[in-house]
């Protein structure tokens, strides 16, 4: 029996990709890359926001150095910036106190740029500073600040109970 062999045009055509196949291929790969891409920029978000925290936890270790030595933490008007600078104490009496830098490099600005913002004392009750990132929208007050007292306050401000895990249950 003989089997007809196809011409040498349906050859060709059988060989390549349809113009559907192509399509369908390259919607594949862009789905992909979309999902990879968003994945990686919440990533770098969350990446940045601990590097944050860590920054802050720094400054906070220095300002209880600070502390200790000065027995008093840093005014308002001093700022954080007194850890590494000497002349912005504002008393002469407590500068041959200072037993600075409290940092070994200074940290002016946050991950996105941003001064710290100092309060001194805290605007919050039994806390003694805060230290606040306004983070990458650059506006005080929104979701996305950074702030030394995040995990002590509830979303009204208020303090949070640090014992409240070993209260007894039950009556």
């Amino acid at each position: 029996m003989h089997v007809p062999r196809p011409t040498r045009r349906a050859r060709i055509s059988r060989r390549g990709f349809s113009l559907l196949e192509l399509l369908i291929v390259i919607g594949i790969i862009l789905a992909i890359g979309g999902l990879v891409a968003v994945n990686l920029l919440g990533q770098q978000e969350r990446a940045d926001s601990g590097t944050t925290r860590i920054q802050i936890q720094n400054l906070a270790g220095a300002l209880d150095d600070f502390r200790v030595s000065m027995k008093r933490y840093p005014t308002q008007e001093e700022g954080i910036a007194v850890l590494w600078n000497k002349e912005l104490i504002e008393d002469e009496a407590d500068m041959e106190r200072w037993e600075g830098p409290y940092l070994s490099q200074p940290v002016t600005r946050d991950m996105w740029g941003n001064e710290w913002i100092y309060n001194s004392p805290s605007e919050i009750e039994g806390v003694a500073y805060d230290i606040i990132s306004v983070g990458p929208d650059k506006e005080e007050g929104t979701e996305d600040d950074v702030t030394s007292n995040d995990g002590r306050v509830d979303a009204d401000g208020e303090m949070l109970d640090d014992f409240s895990d070993f209260a007894p249950s039950g009556g």
